[in-house]
């Protein structure tokens, strides 16, 4: 029987910690609830947890760290207890912001690590050592396994699961607690995707605007170099520069935030989607879908309309 410890402090989400022990306690494991003084905790949902042990235990199997809203203000025993029972285990996992603990207590320099979408840029500037992956469901770079926001422990769990057991098990408890074995897609398209760091030129922020509010129009380099009055070259270089990506591809991302919101709220079909979006066909549409959220327009459509529409 694989010994487990789900690291809970106050604050945490419940999901983060009741999402991975389901699935791992009906894989047979043996799963464990430990705090830095071995209290019980009060999840960030007001619900009370009962915890089974302190910190200062015997290293387990597989270390989890859950996720919680705390992280940024961690008691150092927390830390220190995460760092000492790290180095005695095989395997060391992370929720959503339980990735800040481990890289608080250096378990995740110089490797790749993700969290959830809406705090993966506060993680790599804070811990600059950390090569932030923002858009995976999980990040595995043994024997450091990182989950992104709370149902990704669950992603994540079963992961273990075939990885220990193979997939045939980890397939029957998918089936079991009605979830993906494999999620398709990856975290872009549960967030707002085209974000952008606050850009200084005030022209610039204005043509950002332009091309949020305008996804049809002509937003060619060319188009959008004479908006600023510049050369094409010149513009594609400042623009990279203070927006972080090419000018190309910041309207590829803003095209498919448009036609996300046109396919999870509105009728149109996917050619009037696509249209009103500026990607012109649906097969532009469906490769633009697939490079940025993993998944082609129809799928995203049934995913994620609103529950009133598929009842």
């Amino acid at each position: 029987m694989r010994d487990v410890l789900i690291v809970v402090y106050d604050g945490i989400q419940i999901l983060d910690a009741a999402g991975p022990l389901e699935v791992l306690h009906g894989a047979g494991y043996h799963v464990r609830l430990a705090s830095p003084d071995g209290k019980d905790v009060t999840t960030a949902s007001g619900v009370r947890l009962g915890v089974h042990c302190a910190l200062d235990v015997e290293p387990p199997d597989t270390l989890l760290v859950a996720g919680g809203w705390t992280y940024h203000s961690a008691d150092p025993v927390l830390v220190e207890g995460i760092r000492h029972l790290a180095a005695g285990a095989r395997r060391v996992t992370s929720v959503c912001t339980g990735a800040f603990l481990l890289a608080s207590a250096g378990l995740l320099d110089g490797r790749r690590a993700t969290t959830h979408w809406a705090f993966a840029s506060e993680l790599a500037t804070t811990h600059p050592s950390v090569t932030v992956v923002p858009d995976a469901i999980f990040v595995r770079d043994d024997p450091v396994v990182t989950a992104a926001g709370v149902t990704a422990g669950v992603d994540l769990a079963l992961a273990l699961v075939e990885e220990d057991e193979g997939a045939g098990m980890a397939r029957e408890i998918a089936k079991w607690l009605v979830v993906f074995l494999q999620r398709p897609g990856g975290q872009s398209q549960f967030s707002v995707h085209n974000r952008t760091p606050p850009v200084q030129d005030s022209a610039l922020r204005r043509l950002l605007e332009h091309i949020a509010a305008n996804p049809g129009a002509d937003l060619s380099v060319s188009a959008m170099a004479d908006w600023l009055s510049m050369s094409p070259r010149h513009f594609s270089r400042m623009f990279t520069a203070q927006v972080g990506c090419s000018p190309g591809r910041y309207v590829e991302r803003a095209r498919v935030e448009a036609a996300r919101l046109l396919l999870e709220n509105g009728d149109e079909c996917v050619e009037v989607v696509a249209r009103l979006s500026g990607f012109g066909t649906p097969e532009t549409m469906r490769r633009a879908f697939l490079r940025e959220l993993g998944v082609p327009p129809s799928a995203y459509r049934s995913r994620f309309r609103t529950t009133a529409r598929q009842v």
